[in-house]
């Protein structure tokens, strides 16, 4: 390979190195592999909990690849190690859970240790997890547990119906949670100094380069750290308004459903 500018690829994966279909295309994931073939390093940085990304990287000859998941609260290897946890406290954790909110527009959510907890049924979500099969357990948060908890997650029919719960646990909890979206409609908390950016850090810390040597992709709000802080950050052109906005520094790419990240990365790396 010719043109090297940069040691690794970080794309988040919904909205983003996903096609529209919700799985990793052909395309991509020939892709990455030329890459891997050059030694260019591949770290996945999503909202997702591993057992779900393990499923869907496993399609992916990527050996060395680290899996960054439920916005930066873990991270793996693709053999399972776990290479760093950030969880939000038990007690914290419950009362987050238990959080108001208007039960006919929102539906809670927990990515904790033992899986991925859902206050009602909602079959439709299978749809973003056929690859792995990963679901859910429906459970009264009432009377659930806070342990290992990765992340609490709402889900609304519109990001209206998210604002109230923001503004109350902003105003209980401060700068001890960390909360961003993922997409308009899904507001996700995690314990704080968790996000995409701080667990990329440490996953490139002791390697051979840093962060300047990170070309990075994303379309939502929980990727702004990451895409801020690496050598090259690209958005989506599908990608939540407010990043746009958030970014205007940053170049904007094609759409999702394009595969537009691989098409990028053969132009940046010269590979065909």
């Amino acid at each position: 390979m010719q043109n090297r500018p940069f040691r690794a690829v970080v794309s988040d994966l919904d909205g983003t190195l996903l096609n529209g279909d919700h799985v990793i295309g052909d395309f991509t994931i020939e892709t990455l592999e030329k890459l891997a073939q050059e030694k260019i390093d591949t770290i996945l940085a999503t909202g997702r909990k591993y057992e779900d990304v393990a499923h869907i990287v496993g399609k992916v000859k990527l050996d060395n690849a680290v899996l960054i998941t439920s916005n930066g609260a873990r991270a793996h290897n693709l053999q399972g190690k776990l290479l760093l946890s950030n969880s939000l406290p038990d007690e914290m954790a419950m009362e987050i859970m238990q959080t108001p909110y208007d039960e006919k527009n929102v539906f809670a959510n927990s990515y904790q240790d033992d899986g991925w907890f859902i206050s009602i049924d909602m079959p439709e979500l299978a749809k973003y997890h056929q690859d792995s099969g990963f679901m859910y357990q429906v459970v009264d948060f009432k009377h659930h547990h806070g342990r290992g908890t990765e992340k609490v997650f709402f889900i609304g029919r519109t990001p209206a119906d998210l604002a109230p719960i923001e503004a109350h646990l902003k105003a209980r909890f401060g700068d001890a949670i960390y909360i961003t979206y993922s997409t308009p409609q899904c507001l996700e908390i995690m314990n704080k100094n968790v996000s995409k950016a701080t667990a990329l850090a440490q996953v490139v810390q002791g390697r051979e380069y840093g962060l300047n040597a990170c070309i990075a992709f994303g379309d939502g709000m929980n990727d702004i750290e990451m895409l801020s802080e690496v050598g090259k950050g690209c958005i989506m052109g599908n990608a939540d308004p407010r990043l746009v906005q958030a970014c205007p520094q940053l170049e904007q790419i094609g759409l999702n459903r394009h595969e537009a990240v691989a098409s990028y990365l053969r132009a940046t790396f010269g590979v065909y």
